[in-house]
């Protein structure tokens, strides 16, 4: 990822954003010159439209559905890890919604609970080939050509991942696949399409 410019302010953001053509932005909801619901709005408007991942103090429902009625891809409550952080960036950049997944204190407990513990029943290689690639934010079509396998077959696989690890989000099965090592080493492979956070550069 790479980070390519920064706003103190809700007008300079949208102004950044035009003139650096971001993949995603970071949008705090409280800041000076304007509602954060506004920015949002005027973020989506923009040719291209970045993905718009709100990290904020506000742990509140009606904050969360004003963002995402406005436009926002994703919602994550401050105090989350940066672990957290990564992988919502990359949930909100590859297409996906991301609403909430880690209040600080369901964080805690996942932390706490031993994430990375063994699962009920270990893994296949083709399991855990699928948990990479979901973890570093792929989608199901994507794994599913990266495997040469159906849709189908991802989800199914998928399925059994949630069942075995008791993981939902993508968050999570990022988080534990983290904790597990299985992206430690990862490059992004020859001819994978990549973006990036404010040009083009993403793995």
């Amino acid at each position: 990822m790479e980070v390519v410019g920064e706003a103190p302010d809700g007008p300079e953001t949208v102004s950044r954003a035009r003139d650096l053509d971001p993949d995603v932005v970071v949008l705090d909801l409280v800041m000076p010159g304007a509602p954060g619901a506004v920015i949002i709005e005027q973020l989506v408007r923009l040719d291209p439209r970045p993905r718009i991942l709100v990290l904020t103090g506000h742990d509140d429902p009606a904050y969360e559905r004003s963002a995402l009625e406005a436009g926002a891809s994703g919602y994550l409550v401050k105090g989350a890890g940066d672990v957290d952080l990564l992988a919502a960036i990359r949930v909100v950049h590859s297409g996906g919604t991301l609403v909430n997944a880690m209040r600080p204190g369901e964080e805690a407990r996942a932390s706490h609970g031993s994430l990375a513990g063994a699962p009920s029943r270990p893994l296949s290689p083709r399991e855990a080939e699928v948990l990479r690639l979901l973890a570093q934010g792929y989608t199901n079509q994507e794994a599913a050509a990266q495997l040469a396998v159906s849709v189908k077959t991802i989800e199914t696989h998928r399925k059994r991942l949630s069942v075995k690890l008791g993981l939902k989000t993508r968050a999570e099965l990022f988080r534990f696949a983290v904790e597990v090592g299985l992206l430690e080493g990862d490059a992004p492979s020859e001819g994978t399409s990549s973006s990036r956070l404010g040009g083009r550069g993403f793995p």
